[in-house]
């Protein structure tokens, strides 16, 4: 595919639950160098849109195209990484230390017996180091804070050097210094890494300043574009109920 083509293509996409209208023809692009903010109320589609992107659920309508190619097609999900809601929700015991975690993003490549390599290490330390997390390589993910585990998750989503990452939430239950070190960290990745960024959040007064598209989903799309134009957004004005000012202030 062309470097200026979108890396990925939702068309009219729709979803039904017994029934009950989840998504109605949804239809927008994905480009390079995104960093997109994915907002809207709870229970307005926006985990469901992600998981249909990802393949994780099928749709009632419409077609989702990645990297060039229709969904029942594409097969290079290592270019795509993902971290679900509450991926750092785990038992503390759990016995895996943060290299074994990370090294878990390589699995999927690896044919059985799934041996790792001096190149396989580099791409752990790569991946640890651009989040800052290399020097507690050794530690029990269970003992690190929700901060950390999180950026271990990124980590293990980005080892594969993915085109797209996507995160579903990911600062929920983090105070308020550690989400912007984390959206800080997230930004370095799109701006220098030229990684592609899809974020579902409601964190949406920290990464203002950070992203450069943004889409608000209530069932349907009402706005998809550049943040300086969802700022002037009469639409979305009227869906925030008045906070506007929170999403439109730049530090």
């Amino acid at each position: 595919m062309d470097r200026n083509d979108p890396l990925i293509s939702v068309e009219n996409i729709s979803f039904q639950v017994n029934g009950l209208e989840v998504l109605r023809n949804i239809s927008f692009a994905i480009s390079r160098g995104d960093f997109l903010a994915l907002i809207g109320p709870n229970g307005s589609g926006k985990t469901t849109l992600i998981r249909i992107i990802l393949g994780i659920l099928k749709p009632t309508g419409g077609r989702v195209i990645i990297l060039g190619e229709e969904m029942n097609q594409f097969s290079q999900w290592r270019r795509i990484g993902y971290v679900p809601q509450k991926a750092t929700h785990m038992d503390p015991y759990f016995p895996a230390s943060v290299r074994e975690v990370v090294a878990m993003g390589l699995l999927s490549q690896k044919s059985f017996p799934r041996f790792f390599n001096r190149q396989d290490e580099a791409l752990i330390d790569g991946a640890l180091e651009r989040v800052d997390m290399k020097p507690l390589k050794g530690r029990r993910i269970g003992e690190l804070s929700g901060g950390q585990q999180q950026r271990v998750f990124i980590a293990r989503a980005i080892v594969n050097g993915p085109d797209v990452l996507f995160l579903d939430e990911p600062t929920a239950g983090v105070d308020a210094e550690t989400q912007t070190r984390f959206y800080e960290m997230l930004a370095a990745l799109n701006q220098e890494k030229d990684l592609t960024i899809v974020l579902i959040t409601h964190d949406i007064g920290v990464i203002t300043k950070h992203v450069n598209k943004v889409a608000c989903l209530n069932q349907r799309l009402f706005f998809h574009g550049t943040h300086e134009d969802f700022c002037n957004s009469s639409v979305v004005q009227e869906l925030l109920q008045g906070e506007h000012h929170l999403v439109c202030h730049r530090h």
